[in-house]
């Protein structure tokens, strides 16, 4: 039986004709053009094995296709061919004749290197599509769906009007970095990963997870899946394997239940991000469903945007001074400087743009300012030989990352030539979101020029024990809530972790202050547990800096 050259033209043609059009290897159309080439060339089946590098070819250690099995192959009849890939990687080629007893003659071999060639070129394709989709839909450290990839995604539900049985789920994993710290960060990866399957568990083939950056995710759910969604963001335990320890994972979540109204993707981001910022916020709940109000407060927060500029510039943010109270003979002994806003003749509540600015990082320009002029306000009492005392500024989170943040605050301090004992930098307890060895290189560098440095808020945050175990504070300021009274007074609980906290400061060598005091009762109970510097409504409230001259 002679070789057919006008069937091997044909079913080129044809196989040429298929391959150009569909990129899957196992596509019926492509299988069955192949077939119809093989068996004009005898080929009873073809293998290809797939290495990365030289070094897995010479282990053995590749991926195994069998591209084509037609017939019963002859193992001893086979064409081998060995081509180099792209990035170092190889392919071998290995084409079996049919088992019919009759070898290739010249022009079968010849067109089975053709017919080789053909599929290397078609494979480099195949594969650099499939790279392509990786790169394009899929998060690069975990392997995740992608933005890109949600994109797509809804796009899809909102052509077949699917998207109004579903609802979106924009989370943040709450203080993921001390998960890092205590487990490292290759084990924080893996229990992080763990969380995010073990969601998935919860949902069908028709929802998708997937990877914002960091620790931030987005799920599109169907809704009858929302309460199975919003227990796994209040808490998930993730048991390590190798050393059975528990991390209890919670989230920061932003919720927004799709209808006919979704025209874009960006509907679904938008609203639920809007959300997971309210959520971020508040002190009272860790997931915000998106709502009306919820709109209100975005073109709030756009509004404060905007005026910031022209408000620093125009110098509409005042200094005003807290006093703090020595105890044991009630004076005088230092201030917290507190931001107020004075705005076309009216004050805008702190409340109602400090967290705004510290999303949009325009904070660290009114940290600075504060700054500025508090040693502007000392370097005055100093030369006109008023009594001086020391005022602690706040300053974010939001400054970690800026590698400068030690220079920035000592070029202020000496551009008025203040002594640095008169300045305390004053940290909130969240900083335990920020990088820790940040944190604490700040706090040695104030501390080795003799700048005083308090944390605030202490003992409402994640890990307020490792955060003065590991750096050297001068404060702790116990916050507020600790005082909290209902009718028969301050809880046990509280009463006990107040006189822990108080006893194991002073004894780490650390000066505790409470703020908040209200009321006789509060001072009697601090002065009993050791504490004797306090700040509250109980002494005065936030003055103006002309009220706290006089003070002074």
């Amino acid at each position: 039986m002679g070789f057919d050259a006008e069937k091997y033209a044909d079913a080129m043609d044809h196989f040429h004709i298929n391959i150009a059009d569909v990129s899957d290897v196992h596509s019926p159309e492509v299988e069955a053009a192949l077939d119809e080439v093989c068996k004009v060339l005898r080929v009873a089946k073809i293998d290809v094995r797939f290495y990365d590098t030289v070094g897995m070819e010479r282990k053995k250690q590749g991926e195994y296709v069998t591209m084509y099995h037609g017939a019963e192959p002859d193992e001893s009849a086979a064409y081998i061919k060995r081509e180099t890939l792209g990035g170092g990687g190889v392919a071998v080629y290995t084409f079996y004749k049919v088992n019919d007893g009759i070898e290739w003659d010249e022009n079968e071999t010849v067109r089975v290197g053709v017919l080789q060639r053909c599929l290397y070129a078609y494979n480099g394709r195949s594969r650099l599509t499939h790279i392509t989709d990786e790169l394009t839909f899929h998060d690069t450290q975990s392997g995740m769906y992608n933005l890109n990839y949600f994109t797509q995604y809804v796009n899809t539900l909102i052509r077949e009007d699917k998207i109004k049985n579903y609802g979106v789920c924009h989370f943040n994993l709450k203080h993921f970095s001390v998960v890092n710290q205590r487990f490292g960060r290759e084990k924080g990866t893996k229990i992080m990963m763990d969380y995010i399957e073990s969601l998935e568990e919860y949902l069908g083939d028709k929802e998708i997870v997937c990877r914002i950056g960091g620790d931030s995710f987005v799920v599109l759910f169907l809704k009858t899946h929302l309460d199975k969604v919003t227990a796994h963001m209040r808490g998930f335990e993730v048991v390590t394997q190798d050393t059975s320890e528990c991390a209890l994972i919670t989230a920061y979540a932003g919720y927004y239940m799709a209808d006919e109204r979704v025209r874009y993707p960006s509907d679904l981001m938008d609203k639920a991000s809007a959300a997971l910022r309210m959520a971020r916020q508040s002190r009272r709940s860790y997931e915000v469903f998106y709502n009306d109000e919820l709109l209100k407060a975005s073109y709030e927060r756009k509004r404060i945007e905007t005026m910031f500029p022209d408000a620093i510039k125009n110098e509409e943010f005042m200094v005003y001074y807290q006093p703090k109270v020595f105890m044991k003979d009630y004076k005088l002994k230092g201030a917290e400087a507190l931001c107020r806003w004075y705005h076309d003749d009216k004050v805008v509540p702190p409340d109602e743009f400090i967290p705004i600015l510290e999303r949009s990082r325009d904070i660290c320009a009114l940290d600075f300012y504060m700054l500025d002029h508090v040693c502007a306000d000392i370097r005055r009492w100093l030369d006109e030989g008023r009594r001086v005392v020391k005022v602690s500024v706040n300053f974010s989170r939001c400054h970690f990352g800026n590698s400068h943040l030690l220079q920035n605050i000592l070029d202020i301090i000496n551009k008025y030539h203040v002594p640095y004992e008169y300045i305390e930098i004053e940290l909130t307890e969240t900083t335990t979101d920020v990088n820790f060895n940040d944190l604490k290189e700040l706090v040695y560098g104030l501390r080795t020029y003799g700048i005083s440095t308090s944390v605030d808020d202490f003992g409402v945050g994640y890990s307020s024990f490792n955060l003065i175990r590991d750096i050297p504070w001068n404060v702790i300021k116990i916050d507020k809530s600790f005082l909290d009274e209902n009718k028969q007074g301050l809880s046990a609980k509280n009463r006990a972790v107040l006189k822990y906290i108080i006893a194991i400061a002073q004894e780490m060598g650390m000066v505790t202050i409470c703020e908040g005091v209200e009321t006789i009762e509060q001072i009697r109970l601090l002065k009993e547990y050791g504490c004797f510097m306090a700040q509250g409504f109980y002494f005065d409230k936030p003055l103006p800096r002309k009220v706290f001259e006089q003070k002074l």
